[in-house]
This record gives structure tokens, C-alpha cells and sequence, in this order.
């Protein structure tokens, strides 16, 4: 084990193809299909596998006040702290069609201290750890003197 931006983190990420990614599409897919986007009409939906395996998922909710919105990525990660806690191990955002997308910045950042850097975040390219979408991430950490 490996101390890494406050998040311990398996030395080895594990493989992308030991994942059911269809499945986590498609889950995303539902979600988005319940987002509340009536300013941009960009459905976005999250789903993430939990290390216990559990399964959680969000979607995104805009807000007259734009900067007030909440990205799909903020409801999964709040529905895996409803849900019991745990780590991120596998994590998605599609469009209502179940295509992945590319988290934003701050939504890297806030499935870095869900997951940390070998969390897999599927994307257009394909699953990718973390921690090449988000290098030298700050975390708790670097809080503490």
C-alpha cells in the first residue's frame, strides 16, 4: 500500500477488464435520464462500483445560479456516503445514450478522495486510472502540517 494525496491506494490499479463497463453504462444512462438540466438540456448521469460492490449513481442538477450546479460525478459520490461509505474502485458518466464522458476538474478532484489515484474512470478513450486524468493530486494531506 501506498500513501498518495491522503488517499491510500493499492500499489497495482486494477484492470480495466475486470469490470463489467457495459453494465456501469448503463446505469449512468438511467440516471441521466432523470437529470434536472433545464438551462444547458446536457443530461449527464454517474455510476461507480464500491469496493464492497455495491453500486451507486447520480445525476446532474443545474441551477438557475449556474455556478450552484451539481455535476453527475456530485451525486454518485454523495449516494456512495448515504449508501455506507467505501471506495470508489470503478466509476462512469455517460449521456442518456450510455456514451462516457470526460469528468470535469472538479469533479476529478472530488473522485480522487472517493477513489484516489487507481480508481478507473472510463472516459471516451477508454478506463483510465485516476491518476493520469488528475496527476499530482492535492488531497487531505497536504491539509496537515
Amino acid at each position: 500500500m501506498r500513501q498518495h494525496g491522503g488517499m491510500v491506494d493499492a500499489v497495482d490499479t486494477p484492470d480495466a477488464e475486470d469490470f463489467d463497463w457495459d453494465a456501469l453504462r448503463s446505469i449512468a444512462a438511467e440516471a441521466a435520464a432523470t437529470a434536472y438540466c433545464p438551462y444547458s438540456d446536457f443530461p449527464v448521469g454517474a455510476a461507480g462500483l464500491v469496493d464492497d460492490g455495491r453500486i451507486v449513481s447520480g445525476c446532474n442538477v443545474e441551477n438557475a445560479s449556474y455556478g450552484l450546479t451539481l455535476c453527475a460525478e456530485c451525486g454518485m459520490v454523495s449516494d456512495l456516503h448515504l449508501t455506507g461509505g467505501g471506495r470508489l474502485v470503478a466509476a462512469v458518466a455517460t449521456n442518456p445514450a450510455g456514451e462516457a464522458i470526460s469528468p470535469c476538474g472538479r469533479c476529478r478532484q472530488l473522485l480522487f478522495e472517493a477513489g484516489g489515484a487507481s480508481l478507473l474512470v472510463d472516459g471516451p478513450g477508454g478506463p483510465r486510472p485516476l491518476g493520469d486524468l488528475l496527476p499530482d493530486a492535492f488531497g487531505p494531506d497536504d491539509l496537515l502540517d
